[in-house]
């Protein structure tokens, strides 16, 4: 079982990312349960959403407290949440930043495997708005081959309905971006 922890602000999709994500393994016929924990519950408040995907039936239901995969929306989080408490010694931080690996390293001390990709500019690109939450799920796909991401096709269209075009072409950017 593969558990990701989601760290985003009120208003940004942390939610919506998990369940899209939960929605295309269970399409590939994986088991997979998704699921938000709020602080304060306003728009710009620090968010975190999880989702677990595995290969057997998943019977726990607590939240994630030793996640995998990190995934970071917005970069300003990591100035105020330590994005990597619980992360398993060999887990990974796939992060939204202008930034490279070796800035991110020495200003915020993060001392595991990284995939940044600078899914603001890619969305404000596709989408007008720098509204990352579609955008990262191709980083998350292309770092760590979670499912496929064609697989993102269906639940996107069913979510997005005409704008869906637009999210998953910052998907596929993203994808195609990330190391």
């Amino acid at each position: 079982m593969i558990e990701i922890r989601v760290h985003g602000r009120g208003g940004q999709g942390a939610v919506t990312s998990t369940e899209l994500i939960a929605l295309a393994a269970i399409n590939e016929g994986k088991y997979a349960q998704a699921f938000p924990s709020f602080g304060p519950e306003r728009r710009g408040a620090p968010v975190m959403a999880f989702v677990r995907i595995g290969d057997t039936p998943i019977r726990t239901r607590e939240k994630v407290y030793r996640p995998d995969i990190v995934v970071v929306l917005d970069p300003t989080i990591l100035k105020i949440v330590d994005v990597t408490t619980g992360l398993k010694k060999d887990g990974m931080v796939i992060l939204n930043t202008s930034k490279s690996e070796k800035e991110i390293r020495k200003e915020f001390g993060i001392k595991a495997r990284m995939a940044p990709v600078n899914a603001t500019e890619i969305a404000m690109r596709h989408l007008g708005r720098p509204i990352t939450n579609t955008t990262m799920l191709g980083a998350l796909i292309k770092a760590t081959h979670v499912i496929d991401v064609e697989s993102m096709e269906e639940p996107l269209k069913k979510r997005f309905g005409r704008i869906a075009e637009k999210n998953l072409n910052a998907m596929r950017e993203a994808y195609q971006e990330t190391g």
